[in-house]
């Protein structure tokens, strides 16, 4: 019986994760009504205000936080670490954990 409910939610979750998976992007590569491809430094820009759009959207049916008429490969690179840079993605603050004093026996 355990088995066939582990089995179940591992399908459920293959499902669920294969409904999350990205298609291809048409627009990439093509220009957009104001005839611009994004490149890196748009990508870089996007990523770093998308927390800030991403709000404004809520409220405003004609904003996205990621542009479709982009270079590829160079506007994604920009875009995630325009979003590392804004949420602190150095990862420093991981090394940096309090020492916990030890008492010792004496």
């Amino acid at each position: 019986m355990k088995s066939s409910l582990t089995l179940l939610v591992l399908v459920l979750l293959l499902v669920i994760l294969a409904g999350c998976a990205p298609g291809p992007n048409q627009s990439k590569g093509t220009a957009s009504e104001h005839n611009v491809v994004a490149g890196f430094w748009l990508g870089l820009w996007q990523g770093f205000i998308a927390p800030f759009v991403f709000v404004a959207s809520l409220f405003k049916s004609n904003l996205s936080i990621y542009e479709v008429h982009n270079n590829g490969a160079w506007y994604n690179f920009g875009y995630l670490f325009g979003l590392a840079c804004f949420f602190g993605g150095s990862g420093n603050r991981a090394a940096r954990r309090k020492q916990i004093p030890t008492i010792s026996a004496r």
